[in-house]
């Protein structure tokens, strides 16, 4: 597997190899031990799978807070979409900075993004499907969720944010001069 950190620290971008005949090909998505030889020692506990009808939607951007804090790793299996993560450190170097990373069915990458950050994605074409591993159980009460389009972070989500597909708690969601985030950044020695 293919690992490439990101200018968020943490944030990885994973390519799993993909092997090849004539009836299609195979790859191994996730294996413990070869990510914990890279330095990579997440304990994934659920799976979610996302489906989204249209090009547009917009879903995001969302996080748990501790004590149900999440890891994800996203991964678009049919489809293309334009993954987003942000520092949401309180005393990060990078705190308010976002990446965002192509992922679709045909390039088989993967986005592992460490508790901490915000994230989130757009479709970039109708009928996508998203699946992603998470950390930690998903808990209703540390749910939370910051605009997508806000100016203060800047993403360019490559669409009119105005035309967005969005959910009601996306709609409704803070923005983020008002966001007080519950994590720290922990300095590395």
């Amino acid at each position: 597997m293919q690992i490439e950190p990101t200018a968020l620290d943490g944030v990885l971008i994973l390519t799993p190899r993909r092997f090849g005949d004539a009836r299609g090909w195979f790859s191994e998505v996730w294996n413990a031990r070869a990510l914990a030889d890279a330095g990579v020692a997440t304990d994934f506990v659920q799976d979610n799978h996302s489906y989204s009808r249209d090009a547009g939607t917009v879903r995001g951007l969302h996080y748990q807070s501790p004590p149900h804090a999440q890891a994800k790793l996203v991964r678009c299996g049919r489809g293309r979409i334009f993954d987003v993560a942000v520092d949401i450190r309180a005393g990060s170097p990078a705190y308010g900075k976002w990446i965002g990373v192509e992922l679709s069915a045909e390039n088989g990458r993967q986005l592992l993004i460490p508790a901490g950050f915000l994230h989130g994605f757009v479709t970039r074409e109708p009928d996508c499907e998203v699946l992603y591993k998470c950390s930690d159980f998903y808990a209703p009460d540390c749910d939370g969720a910051v605009r997508f389009d806000d100016p203060a972070i800047g993403i360019d989500w490559g669409i009119d944010p105005e035309t967005a597909i969005l959910s009601d708690k996306d709609r409704d969601a803070a923005p983020f001069d008002s966001f007080r985030s519950p994590f720290t950044h922990e300095a590395q020695p």
